[in-house]
């Protein structure tokens, strides 16, 4: 069994994503990231890394949250270790009734 951590990328200066973030995008086998998740951060991913682009516009989302979480526990019961990236603005940042992710024994970043 994988795992699968959740990773805020914060507004995209990659100076301001924790070691232990940068650490877990170097080693993870997947990265499931938004829109919101800028170049200079994805670039922190392995190379071999499956990237699977999950993000959410106002009249656009390209996957349910219920098929994203999905997605997180199929890649994790393959024996992947998966990384969700979730970029922030500054107005998404202030810490109240964010996206609620998956329930479980996720790591959290």
């Amino acid at each position: 069994m994988g795992r699968v951590f959740l990773v805020g990328a914060g507004p995209g200066d990659p100076l301001l994503l924790t070691l232990k973030a940068k650490a877990v995008l170097e080693k993870a086998d997947v990265v499931v990231y938004d829109r919101l998740v800028s170049q200079s951060i994805l670039e922190f991913a392995a190379d071999a890394a499956e990237m699977i682009y999950v993000g959410k516009s106002p009249n656009h989302h390209t996957l349910p949250q219920r098929e994203i979480d999905a997605l997180l526990v199929k890649k994790a019961r393959e024996g992947h270790t998966v990384v969700r990236l979730k970029g922030e603005t500054r107005s998404s940042s202030g810490g109240g009734g964010g996206g609620r992710g998956p329930s479980g024994p996720w790591g959290t970043l």
